[in-house]
């Protein structure tokens, strides 16, 4: 049986209009509907916006006849989330699986390992791993 997504989850098309608000926002639905890279309808756009609110990812206010959109999550909570559901569906839920598929796929180069290693050494330290 397929497993149901999530609230949390965000599509391709969700993903995209986010990162355009994190860098524009607050944004009406046509300035998002230019930022993005693709060509979208205004009213495939306005749909996603509204999918977006009902999700609780966004946050807007009237202004004038329009509405402005601002993210109501930040860049950083969707990539956690998106990293946990990875994770957990992909790796069965560790994080070090993860890690050696990145290392044996070579996505991982020698200065990747090294600042990794770092990481993990401030990490045992009781840092918080950022420079």
């Amino acid at each position: 049986m397929a497993r149901k997504k999530t609230n949390e989850q965000l599509t391709t098309l969700e993903m995209e209009i986010m990162k355009v608000l994190w860098e524009i926002a607050p944004a009406t639905v046509q300035k998002v509907q230019q930022r993005l890279e693709r060509t979208l309808a205004y009213t495939t756009v306005q749909t996603m916006l509204n999918v977006l609110y009902r999700k609780g990812k966004v946050r807007r206010t009237l202004r004038d006849r329009a509405y402005l959109y601002r993210p109501a999550v930040s860049r950083q909570e969707v990539v956690a989330q998106t990293m946990r559901d990875i994770i957990d569906r992909v790796f069965g839920g560790s994080a070090e699986n993860l890690v050696m598929s990145l290392v044996e796929a070579r996505h991982l180069d020698t200065d990747k390992l090294t600042k990794l290693q770092e990481m993990i050494e401030q990490s045992k330290e009781g840092g918080d791993g950022k420079d």
